[in-house]
């Protein structure tokens, strides 16, 4: 994928990446300002909780910045076709260029995108080949950062103990119910909202189907799975070391040898 950015010219995909932004921003501000830290001064939590938890906060950021700005997989516009591949390509009737077989055309961004999963407002970009691994991450750590982020606002009201030095004259700790309910609210609609989008994600790369060939098959078919899921995952990932899967700083490596594998639309 290297270091090419890839820019949607979308109003209201940016809106939707803003408000992540916002969800996110929030939290990472206000936990450790008004939860974390305090505590941990009076030595109520260790320090590792704070590590933990930005840990998972850059991870998640990280990820929603990576993929929305990545090229998913987009084609190029005269392609270099082998000759012992082309057999294995076909002409999009939207664009009427060549494109590998599983590529779909995305009318939102006017192009073909390789096994294009879906496009997502999201995060204001196509998900495809190319950055369909940093989507599973993103997934993945906002619902880790919602978790622990609705775990420390439940132990700062009902198990934490009252902190002996608390600076009144601060607006967190003034709004302190107030700014843990907005947050408690948040945490729960990004946990929500996140679970099933993930869940249906997960399924999909076990079956080696993305969510467009999933609505276009037969029930038969989405039943079938010709791949072990270590092999699924690795190809999504680009790479077969299961510890990276989980790492998004880092650059994918292509391992799928064709396009023709499985279904495709």
């Amino acid at each position: 994928m290297g270091l090419q950015i890839h820019l949607v010219y979308d109003l209201q995909g940016w809106c939707c990446v803003s408000i992540i932004t916002f969800v996110w921003l929030y939290n990472t501000l206000y936990v450790p300002k008004l939860i974390l830290f305090p505590h941990y001064e009076e030595q109520h939590i260790p320090a590792a909780v704070i590590v933990l938890y930005y840990m998972v906060s850059l991870c998640c950021i990280t990820s929603l910045v990576r993929a929305s700005f990545a090229d998913p997989g987009q084609l190029p516009q005269d392609p270099d076709i082998p000759y012992s591949e082309r057999q294995l390509w076909e002409i999009c009737n939207k664009c009427n260029k060549m494109r590998p077989k599983r590529s779909h055309h995305c009318s939102r961004c006017g192009h073909c995108v390789r096994k294009m999963d879906h496009h997502c407002p999201w995060i204001n970009n196509c998900v495809g080949e190319d950055n369909h691994w940093l989507f599973l991450q993103l997934c993945f750590y906002t619902e880790l950062l919602s978790f622990l982020t609705l775990l420390f606002n439940f132990c700062q009201y009902y198990y934490l103990e009252p902190l002996t030095k608390v600076k009144e004259e601060l607006f967190v700790f003034r709004h302190e119910l107030a700014m843990l309910r907005i947050s408690t609210l948040m945490g729960i609609v990004m946990f929500g909202g996140m679970f099933g989008l993930f869940y249906g994600q997960l399924s999909n790369v076990i079956a080696d189907m993305t969510t467009i060939e999933r609505m276009s098959s037969n029930l038969d078919e989405m039943l079938k799975s010709s791949k072990p899921w270590q092999q699924t995952f690795s190809e999504v990932f680009g790479t077969r070391w299961k510890i990276l899967w989980f790492i998004p700083f880092r650059q994918r490596q292509q391992l799928r040898v064709s396009y023709h594998h499985a279904n495709h639309v």
